[in-house]
Protein backbone atom coordinates (compact mmCIF):
# COMPACT_ATOMS: atom_id res chain seq x y z
CA UNK A 1 0.00 0.00 0.00
CA UNK A 2 1.37 3.41 -1.01
CA UNK A 3 1.15 6.13 1.65
CA UNK A 4 -0.84 9.16 0.61
CA UNK A 5 1.32 12.24 0.23
CA UNK A 6 0.28 15.30 2.26
CA UNK A 7 -1.61 17.83 0.21
CA UNK A 8 -4.22 20.59 0.41
CA UNK A 9 -7.57 19.48 1.83
CA UNK A 10 -11.08 19.64 0.42
CA UNK A 11 -11.67 22.55 2.80
CA UNK A 12 -8.91 24.55 1.13
CA UNK A 13 -10.23 23.75 -2.36
CA UNK A 14 -13.73 24.92 -1.47
CA UNK A 15 -12.45 28.09 0.21
CA UNK A 16 -10.35 28.98 -2.82
CA UNK A 17 -13.32 28.40 -5.13
CA UNK A 18 -15.37 30.86 -3.09
CA UNK A 19 -12.77 33.60 -3.30
CA UNK A 20 -11.93 32.89 -6.94
CA UNK A 21 -15.35 32.30 -8.47
CA UNK A 22 -14.16 33.07 -12.01
CA UNK A 23 -10.99 32.34 -13.94
CA UNK A 24 -8.09 34.75 -13.46
CA UNK A 25 -5.84 36.10 -10.73
CA UNK A 26 -7.71 37.33 -7.65
CA UNK A 27 -6.24 39.63 -5.01
CA UNK A 28 -7.45 38.96 -1.47
CA UNK A 29 -7.88 41.01 1.70
CA UNK A 30 -4.54 39.57 2.85
CA UNK A 31 -2.21 41.92 0.91
CA UNK A 32 0.45 39.38 -0.04
CA UNK A 33 -1.98 36.57 -0.93
CA UNK A 34 -3.47 35.85 -4.36
CA UNK A 35 -5.65 33.03 -5.67
CA UNK A 36 -5.35 31.91 -9.29
CA UNK A 37 -8.04 29.89 -11.05
CA UNK A 38 -8.27 28.34 -14.52
CA UNK A 39 -11.07 26.11 -15.82
CA UNK A 40 -9.05 24.85 -18.77
CA UNK A 41 -5.58 23.84 -19.80
CA UNK A 42 -3.69 26.95 -20.91
CA UNK A 43 -1.24 27.88 -23.60
CA UNK A 44 2.30 28.68 -22.40
CA UNK A 45 2.21 32.08 -20.69
CA UNK A 46 5.31 34.26 -20.28
CA UNK A 47 5.59 36.14 -16.99
CA UNK A 48 8.06 37.13 -14.27
CA UNK A 49 7.77 35.24 -10.99
CA UNK A 50 8.47 37.45 -8.00
CA UNK A 51 9.87 35.91 -4.80
CA UNK A 52 6.89 33.83 -3.74
CA UNK A 53 5.40 30.56 -2.58
CA UNK A 54 2.98 28.79 -4.94
CA UNK A 55 0.74 25.99 -3.65
CA UNK A 56 -1.63 24.12 -5.98
CA UNK A 57 -4.82 22.91 -4.30
CA UNK A 58 -6.23 21.33 -7.46
CA UNK A 59 -4.88 20.62 -10.95
CA UNK A 60 -1.27 20.94 -12.05
CA UNK A 61 1.10 23.40 -13.71
CA UNK A 62 4.49 23.39 -15.38
CA UNK A 63 6.93 26.30 -15.00
CA UNK A 64 9.76 26.45 -17.54
CA UNK A 65 12.94 28.28 -16.57
CA UNK A 66 15.50 28.39 -19.36
CA UNK A 67 15.79 24.80 -20.57
CA UNK A 68 14.39 23.30 -17.36
CA UNK A 69 10.83 22.26 -16.55
CA UNK A 70 9.27 22.22 -13.06
CA UNK A 71 5.94 20.46 -12.44
CA UNK A 72 3.93 21.18 -9.31
CA UNK A 73 0.58 19.84 -8.12
CA UNK A 74 -1.23 19.21 -4.79
CA UNK A 75 1.58 16.94 -3.55
CA UNK A 76 4.25 19.63 -3.99
CA UNK A 77 4.86 23.37 -3.84
CA UNK A 78 7.06 25.84 -5.68
CA UNK A 79 9.23 28.56 -4.18
CA UNK A 80 10.81 31.34 -6.21
CA UNK A 81 13.56 33.09 -4.27
CA UNK A 82 14.32 35.78 -6.87
CA UNK A 83 12.69 37.49 -9.86
CA UNK A 84 12.68 34.97 -12.70
CA UNK A 85 11.24 35.13 -16.25
CA UNK A 86 9.10 32.00 -16.50
CA UNK A 87 6.99 30.28 -19.12
CA UNK A 88 4.06 28.78 -17.21
CA UNK A 89 1.40 26.38 -18.46
CA UNK A 90 -1.60 24.91 -16.66
CA UNK A 91 -1.63 21.24 -17.69
CA UNK A 92 -4.49 19.84 -15.57
CA UNK A 93 -7.77 21.75 -15.31
CA UNK A 94 -11.45 21.45 -16.23
CA UNK A 95 -14.70 23.31 -15.49
CA UNK A 96 -15.59 20.57 -12.99
CA UNK A 97 -12.16 20.55 -11.33
CA UNK A 98 -10.50 23.92 -12.06
CA UNK A 99 -6.85 24.60 -11.47
CA UNK A 100 -6.55 26.43 -8.14
CA UNK A 101 -3.28 27.96 -6.96
CA UNK A 102 -2.44 30.03 -3.92
CA UNK A 103 0.44 32.51 -4.36
CA UNK A 104 2.01 34.13 -1.31
CA UNK A 105 4.54 36.89 -2.01
CA UNK A 106 7.72 36.76 0.07
CA UNK A 107 10.16 39.50 1.00
CA UNK A 108 13.78 39.16 2.04
CA UNK A 109 13.37 41.10 5.28
CA UNK A 110 10.63 38.73 6.43
CA UNK A 111 12.77 35.72 5.54
CA UNK A 112 15.80 37.14 7.30
CA UNK A 113 13.77 37.93 10.42
CA UNK A 114 12.54 34.32 10.69
CA UNK A 115 16.04 32.97 10.00
CA UNK A 116 17.52 35.07 12.79
CA UNK A 117 14.70 34.37 15.26
CA UNK A 118 14.87 30.62 14.65
CA UNK A 119 18.68 30.57 14.73
CA UNK A 120 18.83 28.87 11.33
CA UNK A 121 22.33 28.64 9.88
CA UNK A 122 23.48 29.17 6.34
CA UNK A 123 23.83 26.07 4.12
CA UNK A 124 27.09 24.24 4.67
CA UNK A 125 27.90 23.80 1.00
CA UNK A 126 29.44 26.75 -0.88
CA UNK A 127 28.07 28.33 -4.00
CA UNK A 128 24.57 29.34 -5.07
CA UNK A 129 21.58 27.24 -6.04
CA UNK A 130 18.72 27.64 -8.48
CA UNK A 131 16.27 30.40 -7.61
CA UNK A 132 13.32 28.10 -8.37
CA UNK A 133 12.68 24.96 -6.29
CA UNK A 134 9.99 22.28 -6.08
CA UNK A 135 9.49 20.67 -2.67
CA UNK A 136 7.21 18.00 -1.24
CA UNK A 137 4.16 19.25 0.63
CA UNK A 138 4.10 18.44 4.36
CA UNK A 139 1.41 18.42 7.04
CA UNK A 140 2.81 21.38 8.99
CA UNK A 141 2.86 23.67 5.96
CA UNK A 142 -0.53 22.43 4.79
CA UNK A 143 -2.08 23.20 8.19
CA UNK A 144 -0.63 26.73 8.28
CA UNK A 145 -1.85 27.50 4.75
CA UNK A 146 -5.38 26.35 5.58
CA UNK A 147 -5.44 28.61 8.65
CA UNK A 148 -4.26 31.56 6.55
CA UNK A 149 -7.03 31.07 3.98
CA UNK A 150 -9.62 30.67 6.77
CA UNK A 151 -8.81 34.24 7.79
CA UNK A 152 -10.49 35.45 4.60
CA UNK A 153 -13.77 34.58 6.34
CA UNK A 154 -12.77 36.71 9.35
CA UNK A 155 -11.35 39.97 7.95
CA UNK A 156 -11.27 41.58 11.39
CA UNK A 157 -8.63 39.02 12.44
CA UNK A 158 -6.34 39.53 9.43
CA UNK A 159 -4.21 42.46 10.76
CA UNK A 160 -3.27 40.52 13.91
CA UNK A 161 -3.21 36.87 12.85
CA UNK A 162 -2.11 36.94 9.19
CA UNK A 163 1.45 38.18 9.90
CA UNK A 164 1.93 35.44 12.51
CA UNK A 165 0.66 32.68 10.23
CA UNK A 166 2.80 33.96 7.33
CA UNK A 167 5.84 33.80 9.63
CA UNK A 168 4.94 30.21 10.44
CA UNK A 169 4.63 29.39 6.73
CA UNK A 170 8.06 30.90 6.07
CA UNK A 171 9.47 28.93 9.01
CA UNK A 172 8.03 25.67 7.60
CA UNK A 173 9.57 26.38 4.20
CA UNK A 174 12.97 27.24 5.65
CA UNK A 175 12.98 23.99 7.64
CA UNK A 176 12.21 21.82 4.61
CA UNK A 177 14.78 19.80 2.68
CA UNK A 178 15.05 22.65 0.16
CA UNK A 179 15.02 25.39 2.80
CA UNK A 180 18.76 25.91 2.52
CA UNK A 181 18.27 27.33 -0.97
CA UNK A 182 15.96 30.07 0.28
CA UNK A 183 18.22 30.84 3.24
CA UNK A 184 21.05 31.54 0.78
CA UNK A 185 19.06 34.27 -0.93
CA UNK A 186 18.12 36.00 2.33
CA UNK A 187 21.53 36.10 4.02
CA UNK A 188 23.33 39.39 3.40
CA UNK A 189 26.69 38.98 1.68
CA UNK A 190 26.10 35.53 0.22
CA UNK A 191 26.69 35.05 -3.51
CA UNK A 192 23.01 34.21 -3.98
CA UNK A 193 21.86 37.36 -2.17
CA UNK A 194 24.17 39.55 -4.26
CA UNK A 195 22.79 38.03 -7.46
CA UNK A 196 19.26 38.58 -6.12
CA UNK A 197 20.04 42.28 -5.72
CA UNK A 198 21.36 42.47 -9.29
CA UNK A 199 18.19 40.78 -10.56
CA UNK A 200 16.04 43.39 -8.82
CA UNK A 201 18.00 46.10 -10.63
CA UNK A 202 17.69 44.33 -13.98
CA UNK A 203 13.93 44.09 -13.54
CA UNK A 204 13.72 47.83 -12.88
CA UNK A 205 16.17 48.86 -15.64
CA UNK A 206 15.92 46.18 -18.33
CA UNK A 207 15.73 48.80 -21.11
CA UNK A 208 19.25 50.03 -20.34
CA UNK A 209 22.29 48.65 -22.16
CA UNK A 210 23.64 45.56 -20.40
CA UNK A 211 27.21 45.83 -19.09
CA UNK A 212 28.50 42.64 -17.47
CA UNK A 213 31.48 44.46 -15.94
CA UNK A 214 29.18 46.89 -14.10
CA UNK A 215 26.88 44.12 -12.89
CA UNK A 216 29.84 42.05 -11.67
CA UNK A 217 31.21 45.07 -9.81
CA UNK A 218 27.79 45.66 -8.24
CA UNK A 219 27.81 42.04 -7.04
CA UNK A 220 31.44 42.39 -5.81
CA UNK A 221 32.53 39.45 -7.99
CA UNK A 222 34.94 38.88 -10.82
CA UNK A 223 33.35 38.85 -14.26
CA UNK A 224 33.78 35.09 -14.64
CA UNK A 225 32.42 34.31 -11.15
CA UNK A 226 29.46 36.63 -11.67
CA UNK A 227 28.55 34.96 -14.94
CA UNK A 228 28.82 31.48 -13.41
CA UNK A 229 26.75 32.28 -10.30
CA UNK A 230 24.16 34.23 -12.31
CA UNK A 231 23.61 31.25 -14.59
CA UNK A 232 23.40 28.87 -11.62
CA UNK A 233 20.69 30.99 -9.97
CA UNK A 234 18.61 31.79 -13.06
CA UNK A 235 19.33 28.92 -15.45
CA UNK A 236 20.31 31.38 -18.18
CA UNK A 237 22.90 33.99 -19.12
CA UNK A 238 22.49 37.67 -18.14
CA UNK A 239 21.87 38.56 -21.81
CA UNK A 240 19.11 35.97 -22.19
CA UNK A 241 17.56 37.07 -18.89
CA UNK A 242 17.40 40.69 -20.04
CA UNK A 243 16.10 39.67 -23.47
CA UNK A 244 13.18 37.76 -21.93
CA UNK A 245 12.29 40.72 -19.72
CA UNK A 246 12.37 43.10 -22.69
CA UNK A 247 10.26 40.89 -24.95
CA UNK A 248 7.68 40.21 -22.24
CA UNK A 249 7.27 43.93 -21.59
CA UNK A 250 7.07 44.67 -25.32
CA UNK A 251 4.32 42.09 -25.71
CA UNK A 252 2.41 43.63 -22.82
CA UNK A 253 2.72 47.11 -24.36
CA UNK A 254 1.55 45.91 -27.77
CA UNK A 255 -1.42 44.06 -26.28
CA UNK A 256 -2.57 46.83 -23.94
CA UNK A 257 -2.04 49.91 -26.15
CA UNK A 258 -2.09 51.15 -29.73
CA UNK A 259 1.71 51.24 -29.84
CA UNK A 260 3.27 49.82 -33.00
CA UNK A 261 6.10 47.27 -33.04
CA UNK A 262 8.88 49.80 -33.69
CA UNK A 263 7.83 52.05 -30.83
CA UNK A 264 7.54 49.06 -28.49
CA UNK A 265 11.02 47.93 -29.53
CA UNK A 266 12.57 51.30 -28.68
CA UNK A 267 10.57 51.54 -25.44
CA UNK A 268 12.10 48.31 -24.08
CA UNK A 269 15.65 49.09 -25.20
CA UNK A 270 16.06 47.72 -28.72
CA UNK A 271 17.91 49.93 -31.19
CA UNK A 272 17.00 47.82 -34.23
CA UNK A 273 13.31 47.09 -34.99
CA UNK A 274 14.33 44.24 -37.30
CA UNK A 275 16.37 42.58 -34.55
CA UNK A 276 13.42 43.04 -32.20
CA UNK A 277 11.06 41.35 -34.66
CA UNK A 278 13.43 38.41 -35.18
CA UNK A 279 13.90 37.82 -31.46
CA UNK A 280 10.20 38.34 -30.75
CA UNK A 281 9.26 35.71 -33.35
CA UNK A 282 11.87 33.33 -31.96
CA UNK A 283 10.37 33.63 -28.48
CA UNK A 284 6.65 33.74 -29.30
CA UNK A 285 6.50 31.81 -32.58
CA UNK A 286 5.19 34.68 -34.72
CA UNK A 287 6.20 38.27 -35.61
CA UNK A 288 4.80 40.95 -33.26
CA UNK A 289 1.75 42.08 -35.27
CA UNK A 290 0.54 38.55 -36.08
CA UNK A 291 1.10 37.41 -32.50
CA UNK A 292 -0.84 40.32 -31.00
CA UNK A 293 -3.68 39.87 -33.49
CA UNK A 294 -3.92 36.20 -32.50
CA UNK A 295 -3.90 37.08 -28.80
CA UNK A 296 -6.65 39.69 -29.22
CA UNK A 297 -8.78 37.26 -31.22
CA UNK A 298 -8.40 34.60 -28.52
CA UNK A 299 -9.36 37.11 -25.81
Amino acid sequence: MVDKLPGPSAELVEAMKRYAAADGTHETTIPSLRIIRSSQVSEPVHSVYEPSLCIVAQGAKIAMLGEESYRYDPSSYLTASVHLPIVGQVIEASPEAPYLCLQLQLDRRGLLDVIQTAGLSAPAEPGARRGLVISRMNDGLNDAVIRLVRLLDAPQDIPVLAPMIIREIIYRILQSDQGGSMRQFALIGSHAQRIASVLEQLNRNFAKRLCIDDLAAEAAMSKSSFYEVFKEVTGMSPLRYQKQLRLQEARRLLLSSSMDASDAAFEVGYESPSQFSREYARMYGQPPIRDIRRLRDSL
